[in-house]
């Protein structure tokens, strides 16, 4: 059933792989594709689960706070591991957002599709949470705090990521119990709706099979991280933390899926190792064709 379910979403990622190496529609259009959907498509989608979420019920500060610790426990562990064996900021970026970063496309799909709109709303809360925190402390992996350079690269980050900008509208819009009147609501849900076939279609266009025969070690080993170790970190937090069926499965599907695309961005703009970070996505999104139906299935049967 599970397979059933969420196998059309990989098959469109698949399919955009396929499209982009046929050179379909073109070259050009798929970086433009990505833009609008970063821009403007997935930060209405967000703006439009937000708006309605209940943001004072005890279920999502549970979340929330079920959700930072898992990203800080992953992130202190790796940073405890580093000392014991050093490596430059510049692959030690790439290691962390591999373990910690999330592909917001495809945990907002597998959620719309096991859990429906109650699902989406407790995963935009995660992403108003997750989406600046995992940023933060990539950036900090990538430049080591710098002379001044990360707390500029970090304010520069926030104050222009579309997605954090719609996490704080949707979430004050929530607050203030406003909504979205007259209409808007409809307006700005119709906008979203196309933004995860959309992504899911960028995400297979941007990958990279040529990235893996870049050190297949630090490969599977992050990938290792990213797909089993930090879903069993999130069951563990859950249970900590208390949450309930929907809470639990937006925190553990957030923590199994693949690493963000735009993880290759950053590591490019910071100078890290862009091939390196290629792999790990390209690798990451493959595997979890396999270990994200793994993980729903024990989850099912906790």
């Amino acid at each position: 059933m599970l397979l059933i379910t969420i196998w059309p979403i990989f098959a469109i990622i698949l399919l955009g792989f396929v499209l982009a190496r046929r050179g379909f529609p073109s070259a050009e259009f798929w970086p433009a594709a990505e833009r609008i959907n970063y821009i403007l498509l997935f930060p209405a989608l967000l703006v439009s689960s937000l708006a309605t979420a209940p943001i004072g019920d005890p279920a999502m500060l549970r979340l929330g706070a079920a959700a930072v610790a898992t990203i800080l426990i992953a992130a202190a562990v790796l940073w405890l591991v580093r000392r014991r064996h050093p490596m430059p900021a510049a692959r030690f970026g790439p290691v962390l957002q591999g373990a910690v970063r999330f592909n917001t496309y495809l945990g907002l799909a597998i959620i719309a599709a096991v859990a429906g709109a109650e699902g989406v709303e407790r995963a935009a809360v995660y992403l108003a949470i997750g989406v600046p925190l995992v940023n933060v402390l990539s950036i900090l992996a990538l430049t080591e705090g710098a002379s001044g350079q990360a707390p500029r690269a970090i304010l520069r980050t926030v104050a222009t990521n579309p997605l954090i900008l719609a996490c704080v509208a949707g979430l004050a819009l929530a607050l203030s119990g406003v909504g979205l009147p007259y209409g808007m609501d409809r307006f700005v849900a119709l906008i979203g709706q196309g933004s995860l076939p959309l992504g899911l279609l960028c995400v297979g266009a941007a990958l990279m099979p040529g990235a893996l025969r870049q050190d297949m070690v630090g490969l599977i080993g992050t990938s290792a991280i990213r797909l089993l170790a930090m879903p069993a970190l999130a069951v563990l937090a859950a249970r900590l933390f208390g949450l309930s069926g929907p809470e639990t499965l937006v925190l553990v599907v957030f923590s199994a899926i693949p690493t963000a695309p735009t993880s290759y961005v950053l590591t490019r703009q910071l100078n890290g190792d862009g091939p390196f970070m290629a792999g790990i996505v390209t690798a990451q999104t493959i595997a979890a064709a396999a270990t994200i139906p793994l993980i729903l299935w024990v989850l099912n049967g906790l």
